[in-house]
């Protein structure tokens, strides 16, 4: 896909992903791209979004949720943030998520989603889900899920390099866990300069809420000293 635009790379990598790796006891994947609704949805977004042949910035969370991204099918964008702040309509529950009311409140505060997006894109380390137990889990929770799911991190993540990336700078949601491994791939894959580390926009809402005013301008300064 040389000649396509960043927006088909996307909708071509979601809709073409298959985990093919054996599971530690208890962990299921969760792929919302499964899903007719969230990748019609999926698709509309990034062709809103991203019809271009920009490179843009990485921004990396770590995996979806079960109530933002893996609804939706888009990283950090909960059903309430895709309509009222994306302006897509659709017939999803309108259920909000701590992570995507932190990011689009930010996303506001930069200019709005379109500014925001034609020199970022939000994605994320593992572009599929964890449940353990029916319970969010995040890629990282255990040595073995680790293990299980290092070659499919590192294979789509080289994959969605390709989508259109600055390798300059990238940006990491998390200073603790997800930060290690992603420098940890990168060491491996030789891919990013550099990687900037931010506060996850989840640990923000939920022990530094009142505080979270000071985080988006923490955010600001940063994107916009890397803004194109």
């Amino acid at each position: 896909m040389q000649s396509a635009v960043f927006s088909d790379k996307v909708v071509e990598f979601y809709s073409s992903l298959a985990p093919e790796f054996h599971l530690p006891k208890g962990f299921s994947v969760m792929n919302p791209y499964e899903d007719k609704v969230t990748m019609s949805l999926t698709k509309i977004f990034y062709q809103k979004y991203f019809s271009d042949k920009e490179k843009r910035i990485y921004v990396f969370g770590i995996n979806p949720g079960r109530f933002g991204g893996g609804i939706t099918g888009i990283p950090f964008t909960d059903p309430v943030q895709l309509m009222e702040a994306c302006h897509i309509d659709h017939g999803l529950p309108l259920k909000q998520e701590l992570s995507s009311q932190f990011i689009y409140k930010m996303m506001t505060a930069y200019g709005g989603p379109e500014k925001f997006y034609n020199a970022f894109f939000l994605t994320a380390v593992c572009p599929l889900g964890f449940l353990n137990h029916n319970i969010n889990a995040n890629y990282y929770d255990s040595s073995p899920l680790i293990s299980a799911s290092k070659h499919f991190i590192l294979e789509t993540l080289k994959k969605q390099i390709q989508f259109g990336c600055n390798t300059e700078t990238c940006i990491c949601l998390g200073q603790g866990k997800n930060y290690h491994h992603l420098k940890e791939i990168n060491t491996e894959l030789g891919i990013f300069n550099k990687i900037i580390p931010l506060p996850h926009p989840r640990w923000i809402m939920q022990y530094r809420r009142k505080s979270a005013d000071a985080f988006i301008s923490e955010y600001l300064t940063v994107f916009s000293k890397l803004e194109h």
